[in-house]
């Protein structure tokens, strides 16, 4: 039952349920926390809602608290991502946002972006930090094919795909580094990027 003086969650079946994502808190603060919740086996994090999946019947911790939540940096991974700025829609977006596809590059490159959500397909990160002059909705018609290690921005994200796949992000460049390892995906959440060229 929830508490009416925290924010409301609503069930996903017996074992999971979902409530708002708080803003101006992380996403790999907001799993750390609700791991830590009894029974609590997994937590997905998306833009805008948060579920959290238990063995058994679910216990929630306090939701008011998660508003509170602040990162440790300790733990946090830096990446740098070789990129080359090649893309083909890296003319289109440089007449859109009215800059030289050189200063595009520039304002792109120059960002330190945040692993805020994965999601769309395995080890997609969702990256936050884009350079506010590089905001574009995505593109009217989404490509059927869009190759692995692709470079794109859509809405204030920019993003490597991890695999070849459909996709309606304006591509700018492609990155040489291999998205995935032993360990699985490269980028996990909370990790920041930057792009070198």
């Amino acid at each position: 039952m929830t508490d009416a003086r925290e924010p409301a969650w609503v069930p996903l079946g017996d074992r999971a349920i979902r409530f708002a994502r708080p803003p101006n808190v992380s996403a790999r603060a907001l799993v750390r926390a609700a791991r830590a919740w009894p029974g609590a086996i997994d937590v997905v994090v998306a833009r805008e809602d948060v579920a959290v999946y238990f063995a058994g019947p679910p216990t929630p911790g306090n939701l008011a608290a998660l508003a509170k939540l602040r990162d440790d940096d300790t733990a946090v991974r830096d990446h740098e991502l070789r990129a080359t700025y090649t893309g083909e829609d890296l003319d289109e977006v440089a007449r859109a946002t009215g800059l030289s596809t050189a200063e595009v590059i520039a304002r792109h490159s120059a960002a330190t972006y945040t692993v805020d959500t994965i999601g769309f397909r395995p080890g997609f990160a969702y990256l936050v930090g884009l350079d506010e002059a590089l905001v574009l909705p995505r593109r009217a018609t989404p490509r059927p094919r869009v190759p692995a290690g692709s470079l794109a921005i859509a809405d204030r994200f920019t993003a490597v795909y991890p695999a070849e796949s459909p996709g309606g992000w304006h591509l700018i460049g492609q990155v040489a580094d291999e998205m995935f390892g032993p360990q699985g995906a490269r980028l996990q959440l909370g990790d920041r990027v930057r792009f070198v060229r």
